[in-house]
């Protein structure tokens, strides 16, 4: 099973980053992870769109294509997404294809605040929704003030996060088997 983590920031030292690899290393056996951010979108206009529709938008398109599920993993900025990562589902969306039709979906987030990025995530789900994803709805994963709970290695450092963390992606691994499942009968 390829699963497709995409994190939501530009920072370098990003605690969302962080998770996401910690959710690499957490992933139940049998699911082949890939991790990749989101650097390198123009910012979306109808304008690039139908005069060059730019190449990294097509080749994540194909990434979402070829993956059986998505993880994706959000800062919250103001109560809501980054505005790079909503820039990105904004890229691709467009065209006549859209890859996250049909697609099996977790979002999960970290902010060095008490929320664990809840609003983002909320967000975040509302977009893919929209799309077509199918998002998995529970169980959730918040990880509040991730900034103490993880090292300067980016290694989250809190047993009980490391646990809750394990219990979603087995949980999203069954979600999308059963979104695979349903789809294969169809």
């Amino acid at each position: 099973m390829n699963i497709l983590l995409i994190y939501g920031s530009l920072r370098e030292k990003s605690i969302n980053k962080a998770l996401a690899h910690n959710a690499v290393r957490l992933m139940p056996e049998s699911i082949t992870p890939t991790v990749v951010g989101i650097e390198g979108f123009p910012l979306y206009s109808d304008t690039i769109e139908n005069t060059s529709f730019p190449e990294i938008a097509t080749q994540y398109k194909e990434k979402i294509r070829a993956a059986d599920g998505i993880l994706v993993v959000t800062p919250e900025y103001n109560r809501s997404m980054s505005g790079s990562l909503k820039n990105v589902l904004d890229w691709t969306s467009r065209g006549k294809d859209l890859p996250w039709k049909g697609k099996p979906v977790g979002v999960i987030g970290a902010s060095d605040g008490v929320r664990g990025a809840s609003f983002a995530q909320y967000d975040v789900k509302r977009v893919l929704t929209y799309f077509g994803a199918h998002i998995m709805g529970q169980p959730e994963f918040y990880f509040a003030e991730a900034d103490k709970k993880i090292d300067a290695e980016g290694t989250i450092t809190d047993e009980k996060s490391q646990q809750v963390l394990s219990k979603y992606l087995a949980a999203f691994k069954a979600h999308v088997e059963l979104i695979s499942q349903k789809a294969s009968i169809q």
